[in-house]
């Protein structure tokens, strides 16, 4: 299970308690790691980052976005939850907290990102295999 945030990014730091409530919830079923792609972020940056917001989840560097690539992501925060053996079962949002990047809803309607760990932790088929998400672009991307 990726997530890939920035520092830089309010929508992915708004997601911070989401994400490590998640990361607990799930810890027994899902690995769950913290994806930097931006290769202008330092590890000191990503440090005191994981520092300020209580990240206690194993951290990648992506600046060379072959985890971009292979999650399909585009934003952050995104999501991708990947089988055992290596499959993209899902991308995209974590919920639809965002309706866009300067407007949110009270709190998400819908939780793409648990239905989709859900259904891969029953080993069933994820019911929405992709889900665009709002945030901040990656650089670089076409």
């Amino acid at each position: 299970m990726l997530l890939f945030v920035r520092t830089d990014c309010p929508i992915s730091n708004r997601y911070a308690p989401t994400i490590q409530a998640m990361s607990a919830h799930y810890s027994a079923h899902a690995a769950f790691y913290l994806v930097y792609p931006v290769k202008s972020e330092t590890p000191a940056q990503i440090r005191e980052h994981t520092k300020d917001y209580g990240y206690h989840l194993p951290i990648l560097r992506d600046p060379d976005y072959a985890l971009v690539k292979r999650a399909q992501v585009q934003v952050t925060p995104e999501a991708a939850v990947f089988s055992p053996d290596g499959r993209l079962l899902y991308h995209g949002r974590i919920d639809d907290w965002y309706v866009d990047f300067a407007r949110a809803r009270s709190s998400p309607t819908t939780h793409d990102l648990s239905a989709a760990l859900d259904a891969a932790v029953a080993q069933k088929p994820v019911p929405t295999a992709s889900a665009p998400a709002v945030g901040c672009f990656l650089p670089g991307l076409p």
